[in-house]
């Protein structure tokens, strides 16, 4: 083999985001001059970097090479040791190739970010957001969600309540926010809150929401419910005020039924019809015409007087009257007693 490496030094430590530098040694140990080209493999070969790519010595000189390592703060960069090589091919021999090796410990860092799926909800009961926890750091995160708010107005169920994150994965926390109070009627309310992502060894991360809690009744159905309620007091007032005297036609008829019934009998057409004019009596004065001569002896006859007039009423009360007598039972066996003028019966 006509070629001697050395890498100085060979292991190395880096922070991610940062670089550092390794330097390695080439000795040509033939008798040919000969070039050669380097090339990092392995799974820090995308951040690594060779100046110059290829190196020409000639026999018994020795070259420099350095090496640099830029690994990315990523979740890619995984924390640890991890170990690294470089092959080193020679132009005039190909089939010597050479692959020296070493070891980059990249050191580990956290990184969470957390976000609320979606940061505002609402809802008349409850919400449901959802905390995605990503971990961009390079090791495993081991993390709490607790929930707060100003005023204790909302609860918080939490599922589940602790995560454990693979760098580069995220976990769904599944959030249900319950208002502590109902709003019956009236327009929304917001009400801010914060999820807080707890790990040991960190500052606390915060994660601020808003949770809409909407009436559980719009605006204008309590305004017609209060309008409706007012019309109803109003009407029953008025109607207590102004109530109608109401009387039943039935028993203003039975009433009046129940005070004639005692006095059912048609009255008497006698105890009604007038009694009779008395028949003028003659004059004492007027003396009477005698028969004979106007001797004057004898006492003349005073002229009939004519007969007196009855009004055609008091002929058709005495007919009644006459009528009604004898059809009354038991007037001829004198049972019934009633005082009635010769005339009438």
């Amino acid at each position: 083999m006509s070629l001697w490496t050395s890498l100085e030094p060979a292991s190395v430590t880096v922070d991610p985001g940062s670089s550092t530098r390794v330097r390695l040694r080439v000795r040509n140990t033939g008798d040919v001059v000969d070039e050669y080209r380097f090339e990092p493999v392995g799974d820090l070969a995308p951040w690594t970097t060779v100046e110059p790519a290829t190196l020409r010595l000639y026999p018994g000189t020795t070259g420099t090479v350095e090496l640099t390592f830029a690994p990315p703060r990523t979740p890619d960069a995984v924390a640890g040791p991890n170990p690294y090589a470089v092959r080193i091919t020679p132009t005039e021999h190909p089939e010597a190739v050479t692959v020296p090796e070493g070891n980059l410990t990249i050191t580990p860092f956290a990184e969470v970010r957390a976000e609320l799926v979606p940061p505002t909800v609402k809802g008349r009961f409850r919400g449901r957001p959802k905390l995605a926890v990503d971990n961009l750091g390079n090791t495993k995160v081991t993390a709490s969600v607790t929930g707060s708010d100003n005023g204790d107005h909302l609860a918080y169920e939490i599922r589940p309540g602790n995560v454990q994150i693979e760098p580069g994965r995220a976990a769904f926390v599944d959030t249900t926010l319950r208002s502590r109070q109902i709003i019956w009627f009236g327009s929304k309310d917001e009400r801010p809150y914060t999820l807080t992502v707890r790990r040991s060894g960190s500052e606390p991360l915060e994660v601020e929401g808003t949770y809409v809690q909407r009436g559980f009744l719009p605006r204008w159905l309590a305004t017609f419910f209060g309008m409706f309620v007012a019309l109803a007091v109003a009407f029953v007032m008025i109607w207590i005020a102004y109530k109608p005297q109401v009387r039943s036609a039935a028993t203003e008829q039975t009433e009046q039924a129940g005070a004639v019934l005692p006095n059912s009998a048609p009255p008497s057409p006698l105890a009604s019809a007038p009694p009779p004019k008395p028949e003028p009596e003659p004059s004492k004065s007027e003396k009477p015409k005698g028969d004979g001569g106007a001797g004057g002896g004898g006492q003349t006859q005073k002229p009939a007087a004519p007969p007196p007039v009855v009004p055609a009423e008091k002929v058709l009360l005495r007919n009644a009257a006459t009528r009604m007598c004898a059809e009354l039972p038991g007037r001829d066996k004198g049972q019934i007693n009633m005082p009635v003028q010769q005339s009438d019966c």
